[in-house]
């Protein structure tokens, strides 16, 4: 590679990944990371966590000395402006920087709750707005949370379990029960409840004022502070405008993360990656995934061969509970509940396949689960099945 090295758009899993794994391949070239975050490169799962509940400050990927001694480059509060990929370019400010590799790790951003007044509510995206949330929860005794994703079930009890009383509101009658389905939901809000938040669920929120939620049934809850958990939406502006080709609000890549522009890559949010296990483009929005695109994207860059080929998986820790998924994406035609004493597992279907699993406390069938799904065999039985739900 020549002088002009491996630049990266965002210092995310996926970007701090690729940093790394160019690193292990090519000891030579310059890598620069460039982001908009003022922070060095953080971890984002314990913003809605530990570091929320005020349980730890430390989120820092690699000591500050990391990317030093790698040979790595992090330029944090810069805003890239344009991408040129015929010129292999990219702008910052006033300056041009060229490139040999460019991997896009630009992340999402939260999407705003639609409703008149939306704007009281706060996000929880970067380490800035868990800062924000957490001085705020400091000085709180009430809380809303609008949406029952798994970011919003993990806000709401890390909020509860610091002491605030906090309603969770979200349009279905469990939490995440259209995706995961009813016997999920079920179990995800006694999760919720068993923390200390109280559910409501079923009821839209149609409009904010400071301290004051307005829901669909004509009810006014007060509240010290608004949480908006609805959603992300990944940041391709920069792809977009720089004529990569996008489908679906993401940025089509391979299984090697390659785009359709010579040596641009894309990896997590904002990636539509080819699954060469799965045999079709797969969208995901996890953590793990994000890091393992990178290191694909990372690698290649250097002048490796590598692949993406893992099932998407996931971590969440709802109060003291840690729930973990391994799944497609794409639906299922049945869903079978195992319960066990301290937990359960949810396995999920697709004509007679295994495409998903949904564990609390079985670990075992978390990791049985990822060689089932990647194998396309069925599930354990000795479950009750339910209808099942495809997009």
């Amino acid at each position: 590679m020549s002088g002009s090295g491996l630049l990266i758009v965002g210092s995310g899993p996926g970007g701090v990944s690729a940093a790394e794994a160019f690193r292990e391949h090519d000891r030579d070239s310059p890598v620069r990371i460039l982001t908009a975050d003022p922070e060095p490169p953080y971890a984002r799962p314990p913003l809605s966590k530990d570091y929320l509940r005020g349980e730890t400050d430390d989120v820092w990927l690699h000591p500050a000395d990391w990317y030093a001694e790698r040979g790595i480059d992090l330029s944090s509060g810069v805003e890239v402006s344009a991408i040129d990929p015929g010129a292999h370019t990219v702008t910052v400010g006033a300056e041009v920087l060229s490139y040999d590799a460019l991997v896009l790790a630009c992340g999402a951003a939260p999407m705003p709750l639609p409703v008149p007044g939306g704007h009281f509510a706060l996000s929880l995206r970067s380490l800035a707005d868990a800062a924000r949330l957490r001085r705020r929860a400091d000085d709180a005794t009430s809380a809303v949370v609008v949406g029952a994703g798994f970011i919003g079930c993990e806000v709401a009890a890390s909020l509860a379990m610091h002491g605030v009383a906090v309603t969770l509101v979200a349009p279905q009658d469990f939490p995440q029960e259209k995706r995961l389905g009813r016997a999920a939901g079920e179990r995800l809000l006694g999760l919720v409840t068993d923390a200390g938040v109280r559910y409501a669920g079923g009821v839209s929120v149609r409009a904010l004022d400071e301290g004051v939620v307005h829901v669909g049934d004509g009810v006014d809850v007060h509240a010290d502070l608004v949480v908006a958990a609805t959603g992300v939406r990944p940041r391709i502006t920069l792809a977009e405008a720089a004529g990569l080709q996008v489908r679906d609000g993401r940025v089509v890549v391979g299984s090697d993360m390659r785009t359709s522009a010579a040596d641009v890559y894309a990896v997590g949010d904002v990636a539509l990656a080819f699954n060469g296990v799965a045999g079709r483009h797969v969208a995901v929005e996890h953590w793990q995934d994000a890091d393992d695109h990178g290191a694909v994207a990372g690698a290649n860059a250097a002048g490796a061969d590598s692949t993406w080929d893992d099932v998407p998986g996931f971590w969440s820790t709802i109060g003291e509970s840690t729930i973990k998924h391994h799944a497609w994406g794409d639906g299922y035609d049945r869903d079978y509940l195992v319960t066990h004493d301290d937990g359960f597992t949810v396995w999920y279907e697709a004509d007679g396949a295994t495409v998903g699993v949904l564990t609390c406390n079985a670990d075992d069938d978390y990791d049985a689960g990822e060689r089932l799904i990647a194998e396309g065999r069925p599930s354990p039985r000795g479950a009750t099945p339910r209808p099942g739900h495809r997009p």
